[in-house]
């Protein structure tokens, strides 16, 4: 079993699809085995976002991240990291079909409802990032 990172973004807080959303990833076979919620500032975000810190929007970045608590959670299921990434659609909502997360949901590159890892290395630290091994529970 693979396991994936995922952070549903404040837009997604504030449009109130994040049940709808999790409700899509259970229903693609994914098992939620950590959730919660937390309040990002921007050393976390500075550490998240460490390849974007250079670049003009980051300050944007970091602002909207830091708008609204988010929802952090661990999946685990087969192929977990590439499901996920299926499920969110491309990183810029306008160009998301609909049918995706970003593309029924999201409004841009920036708030588009979702942060899925790209990878099962970017996944295992990014939940290193956000959680404790005794906040997990694989079944």
């Amino acid at each position: 079993m693979e396991r994936t990172f995922v952070m549903l973004k404040p837009d997604a807080i504030k449009k109130d699809v994040a049940g709808e959303v999790i409700s899509r990833l259970e229903k693609a076979g994914l098992e939620i085995i950590g959730m919660k919620m937390i309040k990002l500032d921007e050393k976390i975000c500075r550490e998240h976002y460490a390849h974007h810190v250079d670049k003009p929007f980051f300050k944007g970045l970091v602002e909207f991240m830091c708008s609204t608590p988010v929802i952090c959670m661990v999946l685990e299921g087969e192929n977990a990291v590439e499901v996920v990434r299926s499920l969110a659609g491309p990183t810029d909502s306008k160009k998301a079909p609909k049918g995706t997360i970003r593309g029924d949901f999201g409004t841009d590159v920036q708030a588009n409802i979702i942060h899925a890892s790209d990878s099962r290395e970017t996944a295992e630290s990014e939940i290193k990032r956000f959680f404790k091994k005794s906040e997990l529970f694989s079944q």
